[in-house]
């Protein structure tokens, strides 16, 4: 109850934080550049500051990206959903697997 209040929406720009995972057998900076690529592409992306795009976890099944860009407060929500989708079509289109957890079961018979 004593902590600070941070009204987001009050700034005129606001950052928007995603997270994209790729599988690590893809080419880390194709991947950065078509992230890129997409963001450059949106009209509604701030040149300045410039977006970030970084590999920042070596995860379990996946190499994640943070990618934050900057746009204007009221185009917040709608370049974060548009993102998701045209990240995905881009990186489909482009060959670039977005992993899901999975695991291998191997049976092994005990002799009797």
């Amino acid at each position: 109850m004593s902590g600070s209040i941070i009204n987001a929406t009050a700034n005129d720009t606001r950052r928007v934080d995603m997270s994209i995972g790729v599988s690590y057998s893809d080419d880390l900076d194709k991947v950065q550049n078509i992230i890129l690529d997409v963001l450059n592409a949106d009209e509604r992306i701030l040149k300045d500051p410039a977006p970030q795009v970084v590999v920042v976890e070596l995860a379990g099944s996946r190499v994640n990206f943070n990618v934050r860009p900057w746009c204007a407060t009221g185009d917040y929500w709608g370049v974060f959903f548009d993102f998701q989708k045209a990240i995905k079509q881009r990186l489909d289109n482009e060959g670039v697997s977005i992993p899901f957890p999975q695991q291998d079961v191997h049976i092994h018979q005990a002799s009797q």
